[in-house]
């Protein structure tokens, strides 16, 4: 049997232009005879058949022998392996079909003497393509890619391992996958069936020098996206913002984003939306990073150069995070260059780092390994200084694909700083963490994830004039199984279970010597569960209306073996009338809690919601909620934290915080994605938010509950963000102006509580912040970098008075945190020397020459009073940690 194919009536060219008439008159002619041609054909061409268990093809060849019919089909498309039975007497042809094809996916048009067959669509049919999106240069797996069919409004994002999965209406569609920094993927595909389709993306040479670079198509998934109050930065971004002695610095970077403060000069820790530095939760490959800072607070722990992805969630928290009352810091670390062996690295002023990355197992897997270390000591030794400092880290992580279905990864992260003041006393403190991972893809719609993860971070201090050793630290075991399953093209869930073991060793004191004199001492240990099971769903009501929905169920168990102590009234802190302070109750009694045994148990509903309503294809407006239970207390009465700072677990004494946050939002993409706006409005409470009384002992304290009472705590402002995307000049402006409070009420404990019961201004409230970071390209050899920083100072008491008691002065002071520093601002600049490349030349390199704080501001650290021994008055003294200062390093690539 021949294939068939048919052809249109033409008008012969040699005739002049027909009038209409005689259209009209032609067009009913032909309209008449093919009418009467197929009345008569479906009338006089009759068909008898009697086959069972036939073949399709051999009824065809019956049927064009006994009529002047041919068949006209695509045999790949149909796909005809099915057996058919028919029994027709003297049955025209029309009526032959009809019973030939019923039931079946096929079906039929008659074209004059054709028939024509054809898969027959199903309007209810919907298939659903998968795969997992990669870097073509090093298959690094690329988590936050667009996936979209173009045309509609189907599309969503990779996850946090490269894997997308969307379901549509079967039928062709092409499909465009974008991401930041990279040329987008176009390719029309036949949505037939469920199909696998791995993807890898080409770097844009055209757009590596932009600070951010945005896709077009990724920007309108963002706005339709309910995901709000999310920051996220690459490498190349953080690379290029100036930052102090050309140390490139992940916390940094983050704090010239709205809504984030830093929580001093110099220091690695950060403020989120008017929180305490404790209610972040930092995770670098899911493990939790209790202490993110090098060299007490000048630099932060994170190697740019072992750094895939950087998000901080400052609101609408997926339900998957917990455990935190303000934030979540996500930083995931590169899986390594599974293509070919590379070499990436730097030499800065105090430290130089290496970065070694290839692929192994077979090319069925990759490597990474990157280390850094400081050479401070070096320059104090030149300078005859007896003082030392330095520190170290290492970031370890391979994987290996066991076929397309399981991957397995392992990665790790060892620190450590060390610091010797003249002999006075040596400080040592680090983190340790492990995962081990397995990605196992069930199906194209089920992909899941397990995690056993262990964290622990220690400190040392040694004092060998008391011949004191000082230890302590906190450990937590990790296992998590989250699942994603993309239902349809209009519901994503995702839903899964955690649970940590902790071990806190709040201090240990042991003497040096045997003849120091020490006795000693070991303050108790505590132990506790925490676990959490929660379920999510994304929802796409409409093309223009999108909701996220979540719950999060958490549970705490403060466990033995421990002994308490047991207060009248059940209270540990009273308040004495007659002086007007607050002290330590004593005890009346004890409990010995033992192995396991429960000492207390706390439970809470975790809701979470977020709606996104697209406006037009340019902006959204956006709207959040999420309730946050953090169980883990940080034991600080600084500003910033401190190696030496303890964290608690909640308990008899200490109950958990439970934090509110609402946001709303409008956002907006004009001149053609170049720029776009983010404004944003929040409001957030905390309850059981710990507060200090006056003259706190939180050193070595084994009875922490005598030194604190229980308050609340709230924030709320306003964020704006403007950001120029595309051409040689690229960066952003931020602002916010915020409120953060505190209140401490006594309670219980009698009194008015701290300052009076009235709301006072927290440590980290900043009322304006404003910031800006631009980058320039000059040429392919230049590319210029800034960095403007303006911030109203941080709360701070000063004295307001003295008096004289026994021949001694003693000072009064104001109500607690009604003054401030001084504001503070600066500027930093940056620029890059990139020699012309040679393209035949492995090795790459580039000049990058700083200057932090270039109009060198003496910005205020704290600030002192004391008396002036000469004269008597008093006076007060500004301590400031950096002029200006500038740097060099030199970056290279291999």
């Amino acid at each position: 049997m021949k294939s068939k194919h048919f052809t249109g009536i033409l008008w012969p060219k040699s005739l002049s232009k027909p009038s209409f008439l005689m259209k009209l008159s032609f067009f009913f002619f032909v309209f008449s005879s093919f009418h009467l041609f197929a009345i008569n054909s479906f009338s006089q061409n009759k068909v008898t058949l009697n086959i069972q268990k036939g073949s399709l093809e051999s009824i065809m060849s019956n049927i064009e022998g006994q009529t002047p019919y041919n068949f006209v089909f695509n045999n790949d498309e149909l796909n005809i392996k099915d057996k058919f039975d028919i029994n027709v007497i003297d049955e025209n042809i029309d009526r032959t079909l009809k019973l030939l094809f019923h039931s079946t996916h096929i079906t039929y048009t008659i074209k004059n003497k054709y028939i024509v067959l054809s898969k027959a669509k199903n309007q209810n049919a919907k298939y659903t393509i998968s795969g997992v999106v990669k870097d073509v240069a090093n298959g690094e797996t690329l988590l936050g890619a667009t996936v979209l069919l173009k045309g509609t409004s189907i599309g969503s994002t990779t996850n946090e391992y490269g894997f997308y999965s969307i379901t549509a209406p079967e039928g062709n569609y092409t499909l465009i996958i974008s991401y930041l920094g990279f040329t987008t993927f176009e390719r029309a595909i036949n949505l037939s069936s469920d199909q696998r389709l791995d993807i890898e993306l080409k770097e844009d040479a055209a757009q590596l020098d932009e600070v951010v670079i945005t896709a077009e198509e990724s920007k309108k998934v963002d706005l339709s996206t309910p995901q709000m109050s999310v920051a996220k930065l690459s490498t190349k971004d953080i690379k290029q913002i100036p930052v102090v002695l050309g140390e490139v610095d992940l916390i940094k970077s983050i704090q010239l984003l709205p809504g984030v403060t830093n929580a001093g000069e110099g220091a690695s820790g950060f403020n989120v939306r008017g929180g305490a530095e404790d209610q972040n939760l930092i995770l670098l490959d899911e493990a939790i990073i209790y202490n993110a800072s090098h060299l007490f607070g000048f630099f932060s722990i994170f190697n740019a150069d072992a750094i895939k992805d950087v998000k901080l969630y400052k609101g609408g928290i997926p339900a998957r995070f917990g455990g935190r009352a303000s934030s979540v810091l996500d930083i995931r670390q590169k899986d390594g260059n599974s293509k070919e062996f590379g070499l990436t690295g730097g030499i800065g002023a105090i430290s130089s780092r290496l970065a070694a990355e290839g692929p192994m197992f077979k090319d069925k897997g990759s490597f990474l390994i990157a280390g850094r270390a400081s050479y401070v000591d070096i320059f104090l030794a030149l300078a005859d200084e007896s003082s030392r400092a330095g520190f170290y880290d290492l970031n370890l992580k391979t994987n290996y694909e066991i076929d397309g279905k399981n991957k397995l990864y392992l990665s790790g992260y060892l620190g450590n700083d060390n610091f010797n003041l003249g002999g006075l006393f040596t400080n040592s403190y680090g983190n340790l963490s492990g995962n081990l991972r397995w990605n196992h893809i069930f199906n194209n719609k089920l992909f899941s994830n397990v995690s056993l993860i262990y964290s622990r971070y220690n400190y040392n201090l040694e004092i060998p004039t008391e011949g004191i050793d000082w230890t302590s630290d906190i450990s937590n075991y990790n296992i998590r199984y989250d699942v994603g399953y993309y239902a349809s093209d209009k519901l994503k869930f995702d839903f899964g279970v955690n649970g940590i073991y902790y071990n806190f060793n709040p201090g240990k004191l042991n003497p040096l010597d045997a003849n120091s004199g020490v006795n000693p001492e070991k303050l108790d240990d505590k132990f506790a569960l925490e676990a959490g099971v929660y379920a999510g769903l994304e929802h796409k009501i409409s093309d223009k209306l999108t909701a996220q929905y979540g719950l999060r169920f958490s549970y705490f168990n403060r466990l033995g073996e421990q002994t308490l102590n047991n207060y009248t009234n059940k209270l540990p802190v009273v308040y004495n009338e007659e002086l007007g302070i607050y002290e330590r109750a004593d005890p009346i009694s004890d409990t010995n809690y033992g192995k396991g045994k429960s000492i207390a148990t706390f439970n809470n509903l975790e809701p979470r919601f977020a709606l996104s309503y697209q406006l037009n294809e340019k902006s959204s407006f956006k709207a959040s909620y999420n309730r946050m239970a953090q169980y883990l207390h940080l034991i600080s009465n600084t500003t910033s934290a401190t190696p030496l700072d303890v964290w608690a677990p909640s308990g008899k004494f200490i109950k958990p915080q439970i934090a509110d946050q609402y946001a709303v939002g409008y956002f907006r993409n004009f001149r053609e994605n170049m720029f776009s706006i983010e404004t944003e409005a929040y409001y957030k409470t905390i309850d059981n938010r710990v507060d200090y009384i006056n003259g706190a002992e939180l050193v070595a304290q084994n009875t922490i509950e005598t030194e604190i009472l229980i308050g609340e705590a709230r924030a709320y402002g306003l964020e704006f963000l403007l950001r120029k995307n595309k051409g040689d000049f690229t960066g952003w402006v931020s602002y916010t102006l915020s409120k953060s409070q505190q209140r401490t009420p006594g309670g219980a404990a009698g009194g008015l509580g701290i300052n009076n019961g009235k709301w006072y201004n927290s440590n980290w409230d900043r009322t304006h912040d404003f910031s800006f970071t631009g980058s320039y390209k000059l040429n392919e050899k230049w590319r210029f970098g800034a960095s403007m920083v303006f911030q109203t100072g941080r709360p701070v008491t000063y004295p307001n008075g003295q008096f004289i008691y026994n021949g001694l002065s003693v000072a009064t002071y104001s109500e607690r945190n009604a003054d401030r520093l001084p504001a503070y601002h600066r500027l930093d600049l940056s620029a890059t020397l990139t020699p012309r490349k040679n393209k035949n030349r492995k090795w790459q390199g580039e000049w990058v020459f700083g200057i932090y704080n270039a109009y060198s501001r003496s910005n205020a650290a704290s600030i002192s009073f004391g008396q002036n021994q000469e004269t008597g008055v008093t006076e007060a003294t500004r301590t400031a940690i950096f002029g200006i200062v500038p740097s060099v390093t030199y970056n290279f690539k291999f």
